[in-house]
């Protein structure tokens, strides 16, 4: 099943950017209002859309893993993706995520490096 989950670019705390793999972060609230939603917290193969809301010739669409989750301090999951091949700042700008295909369940890893070596396979994938 395809999804897609609209949203502003909000400011993250940084951290795919520090192991390498930036990331935009979604606000929350149309997610959260979402009738039909992904049920698992996991990694997406998909494609993330800039400038969804105008006609279909100036919207760009780019290849992105997407992760759903987990829930943080405020019970709500975070939604984030890599795009790949892409270097904008595009804080504040409306996105949409479009979800294609589940990789996998979310998981901790016990090492950075670890999940360094998941996220590397889990893009080959995107």
């Amino acid at each position: 099943m395809k999804y897609t989950i609209k949203g502003k670019v909000v400011e993250g705390k940084g951290y795919g950017a520090k192991i390498g793999f930036p990331t935009i972060n979604l606000d929350r609230r149309s997610f959260v209002r979402m009738k039909n939603k992904p049920a698992i917290f996991g990694v997406y193969a998909g494609f993330v859309i800039l400038n969804p809301d105008v006609n279909s010739a100036k919207q760009k669409k780019y290849r992105a893993g997407i992760v759903i989750g987990p829930l943080d301090k405020k019970n709500l999951p975070k939604i984030e993706a890599h795009i790949l091949n892409f270097k904008k700042n595009i804080y504040g700008e409306n996105v949409s995520l479009e979800i294609n295909k589940f990789l996998r369940k979310f998981k901790k890893f016990a090492t950075e490096q670890d999940l360094i070596n998941q996220i590397t396979k889990d893009l080959k994938k995107c």
